[in-house]
């Protein structure tokens, strides 16, 4: 019944599921990353190297460090393998934060959901992932060039939402933070 559905279903509506899925695979991996033990140096040295970036953080770093993790995900078979590495680096680099500072490293990750940005860099990551299957499977199909055009458009609106998502997040480390 299931394979019915699927064979039967608008290749959108294949396309949106897809995202879906890579969505909680992608907050999975993330979870890992922050479960992952770390100890209290451990942590303190992940941390230093975190804010010798944040003193130099804009927007343009913000984006293009985001928007160049995003493309590198777009590439077939390298792309998940990427991504699964990026996503399980970022939880440990969120369980460190957490532990350097005293709170629960899964307490630290879900209250990064409640800002805008985090919601639009994972989608943009889902996406990319996403497109990434679709693209071997439709090179598999020998219809990549076809499917190019998708990419290209995903990749197009992946970067307005990654720029939107730097934006968004560069006023909040202002905010928070105080960066001039």
């Amino acid at each position: 019944m299931a394979l019915n559905f699927w064979r039967d279903a608008p290749t959108k509506i294949k396309r949106i599921l897809t995202i879906a899925v890579f969505f909680l695979l992608s907050i999975i991996i993330t979870v890992s990353g922050v479960l992952t033990p770390l100890t209290l140096e451990e942590a303190d040295k992940i941390k230093k190297g975190l804010e010798e970036i944040q003193e130099n953080v804009n927007i343009q770093l913000i984006f293009g460090n985001n928007f160049m993790i995003c493309l590198i995900m777009f590439i077939p078979l390298v792309g998940p393998i990427f991504g699964s590495y990026v996503l399980y680096n970022t939880g440990v680099v969120i369980a460190a934060q957490g532990t350097a500072e005293g709170f629960p490293s899964l307490v630290v990750f879900l209250f990064l959901f409640i800002f805008p940005f985090t919601w639009l860099e994972f989608l943009s990551y889902s996406t990319a992932l996403a497109e990434s299957v679709w693209l071997t499977w439709r090179m598999i199909q020998h219809k990549g060039k076809k499917e190019l055009v998708n990419t290209s458009i995903l990749i197009s609106i992946c970067a307005v939402m990654l720029l939107a998502a730097a934006i968004i997040e560069f006023a909040v480390i202002l905010h928070f933070v105080g960066l001039e």
